[in-house]
């Protein structure tokens, strides 16, 4: 697990510190897909979460803080639906739960991930270091649980095949969040998860899922 990468506060309030920035991520979410990243300043930032520049500036440092908070608050979200999955260990069911779980996420913050994948790069290099490892992470939850279902006999694949297999996942799911003004024309986010989950199956076992 990668260490978490700290955003000096001069508040020592956990709780409150954790709700203001939750109030900023929000904000800046929104201000960061209408206007992008460079062209959004810290006082329209203040101002979209409800509080002053000077209040502001009392959880973050820069600007970049709050992309980074935004970053991390998805990875956050990612590992607390996931772990809590009550899904068969080593089993087809319990990896096509994992793709329903994440996928549905993505659906539920749509806006995060563009303005993550569109953004990211304005990351200072050691923050953006820290949101790559995340992403790898996150590749490798669903390549543990590959090679559950491998141990267990349900799935035949070699390690190299697993590997592309979650990465495979991980970026069909983000897929719906960069097309989805096009997809939800024709397609619910369940009805895509299904097909999503059928042809990924199909293509490891070689038949139906």
């Amino acid at each position: 697990m990668t260490k978490k990468r700290e955003v000096e506060s001069s508040v020592k309030d956990e709780s409150l510190i954790e709700m203001r920035r939750q109030q900023m991520v929000q904000g800046a979410i929104k201000l960061f897909k209408e206007k992008g990243f460079h062209r959004t300043t810290t006082r329209e930032i203040a101002k979209e979460a409800g509080f002053s520049i000077g209040t502001l500036y009392e959880y973050i440092r820069t600007k970049e803080d709050v992309l980074f908070l935004v970053c991390d608050s998805i990875y956050d979200e990612v590992q607390n639906r996931l772990s809590t999955l009550a899904m068969e260990e080593g089993t087809v069911a319990g990896l096509k739960s994992a793709i329903h779980q994440y996928y549905q996420l993505i659906d539920d913050m749509t806006d995060e991930y563009v303005v993550m994948y569109q953004e990211s790069k304005s990351l200072p290099k050691d923050a953006l270091q820290y949101v790559l490892k995340k992403e790898l992470e996150m590749v490798a939850l669903f390549e543990g649980i590959l090679q559950a279902c491998i141990k267990s006999g349900e799935l035949r694949m070699t390690q190299e095949e697993a590997t592309i297999a979650a990465h495979h996942i991980v970026v069909q799911g983000q897929m719906w969040a960069f097309r989805r003004w096009a997809l939800n024309k024709h397609y619910t986010i369940e009805k895509y998860i299904e097909i999503q989950q059928n042809q990924l199956l199909r293509g490891i076992v070689g038949g139906t899922a």
